[in-house]
């Protein structure tokens, strides 16, 4: 072996045993864990089983929990793209002395905990809000109800990953260059064409990488859903909770956290080829 070679094996060693000991190790207990059986006070059984696996695969609840979760979060996602596209681009585009105060602006609600958004998201929603009040003035009779229900959760998710996209936008705009824009209208293209033909393929990268991280973040978010749900919505990261907590079902916890690391396998595997496809 070249001792380039041994140089860069012997640099990556410690970040790959660091890897496999904060990671893959706990990966490998926690599908191990799906494979065992629990009593109705928690306690584990001995041997190994398919049982909690035959369980999920045949009961139509699991399959209805991962049907939803994967639709909200691609709801969510689609929503989240389509409010935050027009800020990036809009940072993008403007002037440079501009650009850092807009992007802390966009990003300053990270500094707030998910937890108190949330909760200011509940007053806002809630049929006390502002939302209800402002359509009993247009002479609704009854508001819609909002919170504790799918809406909320698809509400309140969608302004907490707003930041997360904006930025992922923003670093995939590398290739958008005002002087293509200024060319094809040159050429008689109205801005719906240059939009189309040249900004939107331009901007495909940052996209997909906003799109990934968005969907990611739904997919496994847990304090947004429990509290705007009230409950009463069913995901994937409400229901590991509640059979790790609640029912002390570890073994179903455990496999539904493998189904949950599936899906993100899934989407990391899409994008691979997206981006291939694009760049």
């Amino acid at each position: 072996m070249p001792i380039a070679s041994r140089i860069a094996l012997a640099l990556l060693l410690p970040a790959l045993l660091v890897n496999m000991a904060v990671f893959l190790l706990p990966m490998g207990n926690l599908a191990l864990l799906s494979f065992r059986q629990a009593n109705e006070g928690g306690a584990l059984l001995e041997g190994i089983t398919l049982a909690t696996w035959a369980k999920m695969f045949s009961d139509i609840f699991y399959a209805e929990l991962v049907r939803d979760s994967v639709v909200i979060a691609l709801a969510i996602t689609g929503l989240t793209l389509l409010c935050s596209y027009p800020i990036a681009l809009f940072i993008h585009r403007a002037p440079d002395r501009w650009k850092n105060m807009l992007v802390v602006m966009c990003i300053s609600p990270l500094l707030v905990s998910a937890v108190v958004r949330t909760y200011g998201w509940m007053v806002i929603l809630g049929d006390g809000g502002i939302i209800a009040a402002f359509l009993r003035w247009l002479g609704m009779v009854k508001a819609p109800r909002m919170v504790f229900n799918t809406t909320g959760v698809v509400v309140g998710l969608t302004e907490i990953l707003m930041p997360y996209m904006i930025l992922a936008l923003i670093a995939g705009f590398g290739r958008l260059n005002a002087s293509l824009e200024e060319a094809a209208a040159s050429l008689g293209a109205k801005p719906f064409t240059v939009f189309r033909r040249v900004v939107l393929p331009l901007t495909l990268p940052g996209i997909m990488l906003g799109c990934l991280l968005a969907f990611v973040l739904a997919v496994s978010s847990f304090i947004t859903p429990k509290l705007l749900g009230g409950g009463r919505v069913f995901l994937l990261a409400t229901e590991i909770y509640d059979q790790a907590i609640v029912t002390l079902n570890w073994p179903v916890a455990a496999a539904l956290s493998i189904v949950v690391l599936v899906i993100f396998g899934f989407a990391l595997t899409l994008y691979g080829r997206l981006a291939r496809a694009v760049a």
